[in-house]
């Protein structure tokens, strides 16, 4: 992480700084924003996992296994 900082031109005091402000704006989701956070997380990770059986699925095919 401190090479990111240096990259960034960011020291640790600016970063602790600039996270202070971030972590005061931020406010708790209601129930509605969860839920559809929570849905497309869902979906997403059921998109991946399915890409990846397709992808299984068709190796092993090629192969002849």
């Amino acid at each position: 992480m401190v090479i990111v900082w240096a990259l960034n031109g960011m020291g640790l005091k600016e970063f602790f700084k600039s996270a202070w402000v971030t972590f005061k704006l931020a406010r708790k989701p209601n129930r509605r924003e969860f839920l559809l956070a929570l849905r497309i997380t869902l979906i997403g990770v059921a998109a991946i996992g399915a890409i990846t059986f397709i992808i299984r699925f068709v190796a092993i095919a090629i192969q002849g296994a």
